[in-house]
């Protein structure tokens, strides 16, 4: 009788281990994604003073990470390389801004849209009645190489458009009189033209946002496994709330 009492209980702690294990296994997937940034657009991401990535998505992929139960590790990466390092798996996903558009679509996947933003006109505080991107005709605009403000500007051959590497580098061109607009993201604007001390008694921005734009995550065309636990995850974190305590912590 002691012998199989001591049996009994030596098969229930096991199933009971074993039960405990599924259950924590079923919460964490254990998988680690590499995340790609361009680390240039404050206040979505950008390198803070102690050498960290930071910012809006920063915080958006690691709420997502948390609730769909995986790691994240951050790769800063050049914008004008960013999709061609995706497509040949150097990483597993890009946040970054990054607007959801048919021309992208055609390939790489996005997850639903998790914030929306639109482009503005950002100029010097100084010039009167200039509020709409077709009043530069003859002028230089500046835009992000491969943003969707460059691409609104291009729509415009009478409009001189000045590619930069970074945003940052535009805005400076600007401040300094070099260009006669920027084109960019309203919450990059923002951050440059209504709270970078730099900037914020030079530049203004003017009119209302001229496109209707969504940022996604993006992931190699058919990875399905990364998209649907990025968008599980995703979704949580909208259920929660978590998009609105971080807009009022990045963007407001």
């Amino acid at each position: 009788m002691f012998k199989k009492g001591i049996l009994f209980i030596l098969v229930l702690a096991i199933s009971t281990f074993f039960v405990f294990s599924g259950c924590s296994k079923d919460k964490e997937t254990g998988k680690k994604l590499t995340i790609a940034t361009d680390a240039t657009w404050p206040p979505m991401e950008f390198v803070d003073k102690e050498k960290n990535i930071v910012g809006f998505d920063i915080d958006m992929m690691k709420a997502i990470a948390d609730a769909a139960g995986f790691e994240v590790e951050f790769k800063n990466t050049a914008w004008d390389g960013i999709f061609a390092g995706l497509a040949t798996d150097k990483y597993d996903a890009v946040i970054s801004s990054v607007t959801i558009t048919e021309d992208r679509q055609k390939t790489m996947d996005f997850s639903a849209p998790y914030v929306n933003a639109g482009q503005v006109l950002v100029i010097k505080k100084d010039l009167k009645d200039m509020d709409k991107l077709e009043q530069f005709t003859g002028k230089s605009v500046g835009a992000q190489i491969g943003t969707t403000g460059a691409i609104e500007i291009a729509k415009n051959k009478a409009i001189t458009l000045k590619s930069y590497d970074e945003i940052g580098l535009a805005i400076e061109d600007l401040a300094n009189g070099r260009i006669d607009a920027v084109v960019c993201d309203s919450p990059i604007a923002a951050d440059f033209a209504l709270q970078n001390p730099q900037y914020k008694d030079v530049l203004k921005i003017v009119g209302e946002p001229f496109t209707t734009e969504e940022y996604g995550i993006a992931v190699n065309k058919g990875n399905k496994e990364v998209l649907d636990l990025i968008n599980d995850g995703l979704s949580k974190v909208m259920k929660k709330g978590t998009n609105k305590e971080l807009e009022k912590k990045w963007l407001k």
